[in-house]
């Protein structure tokens, strides 16, 4: 009886994943909107499928169709394999230019949606201008409740959601006046609009956020540019990211409304704390 249950429940889970070819069409067309891919990607996008092992992608493709099987083998020994595909998974594919049934490299999609963060510190404003033995003195000489003020650690980071949609996490709207009094000066975050795959890299939009009016409460996002980058690591809650000589790595998070409190919190007590001292 219970092996009929697993059985029973193997089953469903399959055509769940590979079956019903209309409902998982809409799925994916949810998930992907071909509309908003970006010109000139040539990555193929659809639902991992039973079968999917560490040298075999099945894949139900956007596009339609019956499920397709993949070579991974070399992908994976190449470690481009970015995630740990499951039954269901988005994912997305960039073929071999020579075997059109071999991948090169394989990104769990699901997996990389998410919230994901890094820790920045600030610096002390005009750091930068001062000799090394200057530097030095000034971060000796620092009372401990100067350091307790300002020199908090903060969480920047982005949010990946369906529908290409994207969401700084950590940002905070500029202050005016009371950011100006602040001693210390925090990296600068980009307001983060949208994501794509773009031929196996991250392409990530953002802007400038403008006022309608000058008393409307609404806003847009102008000025926007995209930043490519390299998805160097995915697995579980790590991920690594490459640009140029430059990396950065991230951890996953959950709460963002959280995050984005204590930045705001933080951020108005140095103010505050700042403007009282200028008196």
């Amino acid at each position: 009886m219970l092996k009929n249950i697993i059985l029973g429940l193997v089953a469903a889970a399959t055509i769940v994943a590979c079956g019903d070819k209309k409902d998982m069409k809409e799925e994916l067309q949810k998930m992907t909107n071909d509309e908003l891919l970006l010109k000139g990607d040539s990555t193929i996008y659809g639902l991992a499928c039973e079968g999917c092992t560490d040298s075999v992608i099945v894949l139900l493709p956007n596009h339609g169709g019956d499920p397709v099987r993949y070579d991974i083998i070399d992908a994976f020994r190449n470690k481009r394999v970015l995630g740990k595909p499951k039954v269901g998974d988005w994912i997305g594919l960039i073929l071999n230019q020579h075997d059109s049934l071999v991948a090169d490299m394989v990104i769990d999609l699901d997996e990389l949606k998410g919230t994901w963060c890094y820790v920045v510190m600030p610096k002390i404003k005009d750091y930068d201008k001062l000799s090394p033995r200057l530097q030095r003195r000034m971060l000796r000489d620092m009372p401990d409740s100067v350091r307790e003020t300002y020199l908090i650690p903060r969480e920047y980071g982005f949010s990946l959601k369906r529908q290409w949609t994207a969401q700084s996490v950590g940002w905070v709207p500029p202050q005016n006046a009371l950011e100006d009094e602040s001693p210390v000066v925090y990296p600068s975050l980009k307001l983060f609009t949208e994501w794509h795959i773009w031929n196996g890299k991250l392409v990530m939009t953002s802007g400038e956020l403008r006022a309608k009016g000058k008393d409307s409460q609404e806003v847009t996002v102008e000025n926007t540019e995209n930043d490519t980058c390299d998805i160097l690591y995915l697995r579980g809650d790590s991920l690594v990211l490459g640009a140029g000589n430059q990396t950065r790595s991230y951890y996953r998070r959950t709460n963002v409304e959280d995050i984005n409190k204590r930045a705001r919190e933080i951020a108005t007590e140095q103010a505050r704390k700042a403007l009282e001292e200028t008196r």
